[in-house]
């Protein structure tokens, strides 16, 4: 064994065995907790991450030893319901991934507890339906429902309804349905028919559509098919699609997370082979296809096929902008814009496309940006949920504060839930946005497009 400190090199994710046996057995999954809890109590340069370290150094140094050993094992599950596998500890703080010699994946380690949990019927029915998107997404486009539903899920009543019975706190910002779905709404295929390869990326896009613009807002949808068409690169919506999985994933619920990759892939693998680039506009959907899904089937060619056919839209087109393909012709001044990089956007290891094309944008029109790079404590249903809502407002304050400097003409981030959590922390900290917008739908308006 190395006897060298840390880690410069980059870390490499093993894949996650999460159908043998073992892995469900929770004796060992403590053991290998106590192990790794040991080693991040002495390291704890993750303490201000997200609540997990706090609570794990809390309950060691709580101890009479100030040492792991002391620690109830019960009490871990304080430790692993504040983790949301965000990823950050692992890609960005972490000495100790491999290849070091000790083999940390505190993400994956607290995914196999949740595993765990799960199969043993701890997880609620208000958890489990937080986290079926495509279900309580049915009901957008629906005339009339879609009105009815959105206003009664305003009422304090029906707020109140929702904490006791889903868990829901009741000041949490919560997504409307929209009136009409993406899916039905968008063009199946854009205007553009000449495909030009570049040496980074296809010449035509397949849209996966991700359920929280199909239902939620496909606003975000139609600004990247306008960008697609304007740089004319053809493009068609996917045939079918379902839940990405990554809500499940966050819940432990693998084998549901199964049953969406066998729904999704054969379908996504068709255009991969096709020689498509697909795209994705929410990060968290980008690297399920990317990252989680490749590691718990890494022996599933076509996983693998549309791992690499995967992109995430700026990733795609600021690949164009270097491939000489991608229009530059701006019109637009966008001003003052305060920009948040999702830690899902973070962990594809792409860099940061997105603050690229805000600079690109800069060199022809008027752009003053303000890059803030840090979790917003949102993090899906965590950020909603009653027992968290509150932990996820602290942990978005510094955030909050960034995001206000200079009192920005807009806020915008890749993740569009954690832009509204934005919105919400920035208003009730007295710096209220002057308008939230979608980086998509920020290009969309630069390039001069309706």
């Amino acid at each position: 064994m190395s006897t060298r400190e840390g880690n410069l090199e980059a870390p490499t994710r093993h894949a996650l065995d999460w159908k043998t046996p073992v892995f469900y057995d929770q004796d060992d999954c403590f053991k290998e907790m106590e192990r790794v809890f040991d080693i991040c109590h002495g390291c704890r340069r993750c303490v201000s991450l997200c609540q997990s370290f706090p609570n794990l150094f809390d309950l060691v140094d709580a101890t009479d030893d100030g040492e792991v050993h002391g620690v109830k094992k019960q009490a871990y599950w304080q430790v692993v319901d504040q983790c949301y596998l965000c990823d950050l500890c692992y890609m960005t703080k972490c000495p100790y991934t491999p290849p070091h010699p000790w083999q940390l994946d505190f993400p994956h380690l607290m995914l196999r507890a949740k595993a765990i949990k799960f199969s043993q019927g701890l997880v609620g029915e208000g958890e489990k339906f937080l986290a079926s998107t495509d279900v309580h997404g049915s009901f957008a486009g629906i005339p009339v429902v879609v009105q009815a539903v959105n206003a009664v899920n305003k009422t304090q009543l029906a707020r109140g309804l929702m904490d006791s019975a889903l868990g829901v706190h009741p000041d949490a910002w919560m997504p409307e349905l929209a009136t009409q779905r993406f899916r039905w709404g968008a063009k199946k295929q854009g205007t553009a028919t000449e495909v030009k390869d570049g040496p980074r990326a296809p010449g035509k896009v397949a849209i996966f559509a991700t359920c929280y613009v199909n239902y939620n807002e496909p606003g975000i949808g139609h600004d990247l098919l306008k960008v697609l068409d304007h740089n004319a690169v053809p493009y068609v919506i996917v045939e079918k699609e379902a839940c990405c999985g990554m809500p499940k994933l966050e819940l432990g619920d693998l084998k549901t997370v199964e049953k969406h990759k066998d729904a999704n892939i054969p379908v996504l693998a068709k255009y991969a082979r096709d020689g498509y680039a697909i795209l994705s506009a929410i990060p968290s959907c980008t690297l399920m296809f990317k990252q989680e899904l490749p590691l718990m089937f890494p022996d599933e060619a076509e996983v693998q096929l549309v791992k690499d056919a995967m992109f995430d839209p700026f990733e795609y087109l600021m690949a164009r902008q270097k491939d000489g393909l991608l229009k530059t012709d701006f019109q637009r001044d966008l001003g003052k814009v305060s920009y948040h990089i999702p830690c899902h956007g973070r962990v594809q290891k792409i860099g940061k496309k997105t603050e690229e094309m805000f600079k690109l944008i800069g060199q022809t029109v008027n752009v003053a940006l303000n890059t803030v790079e840090r979790c917003s404590g949102h993090a899906g249903t965590y950020g909603v949920k009653t027992p968290t809502h509150p932990v996820a407002m602290k942990l978005g304050k510094p955030v909050f504060k960034a995001m206000a400097k200079d009192q920005p003409d807009f806020i915008s981030s890749d993740c569009a839930l954690a832009g509204h959590h934005i919105a919400q922390g920035m208003a009730q900290a007295g710096t209220p946005a002057k308008a939230l917008q979608h980086p998509l739908s920020l290009l969309r308006y630069a390039y001069g497009l309706e």
